[in-house]
């Protein structure tokens, strides 16, 4: 099984889009008011928006990006304009992390993980 697409409520599309592709993807359907959907610059994921008036509600939502060199991208990101909730530091869980919120509170962490991303040292030996 591989994971294809990731899709997200949204209270106003059009206003997503923006904040998305300023963010670094690349917008490959635009069927407003209702729906877009994004391809990650690298590998062949794709990620959406879906029109939802009660989407500020749902506050739950965490979008994980990887990015190599994601220090760098957020110095490029902050001249864009992007405010940060938190900047990139490294967690006990051997990823280097940085925070920031889209427009409708979704929680964004742009991260490097590296090999630790699938085989960290505590990984389980066999995966059922």
């Amino acid at each position: 099984m591989n994971l294809n697409q990731v899709t997200i409520s949204v209270k106003d599309v059009e206003k997503s889009i923006e904040f998305y592709q300023k963010l670094g993807l690349g917008l490959i359907v635009k069927a407003l008011p209702h729906y877009a959907r994004f391809v990650c610059p690298v590998g062949n994921a794709t990620f959406s928006l879906h029109q939802d008036d009660k989407a500020e509600e749902n506050r739950g939502t965490w979008i994980y990006f990887e990015i190599e060199n994601l220090d760098e991208k957020v110095e490029e990101l902050i001249t864009k304009g992007f405010e940060f909730d938190e900047m990139p530091n490294d967690k006990t869980w051997l990823w280097r992390e940085a925070h920031l919120s889209d427009l409708d509170q979704n929680k964004i962490i742009l991260y490097f993980a590296g090999e630790n991303r699938l085989n960290p040292p505590w990984r389980i030996k066999e995966v059922n």
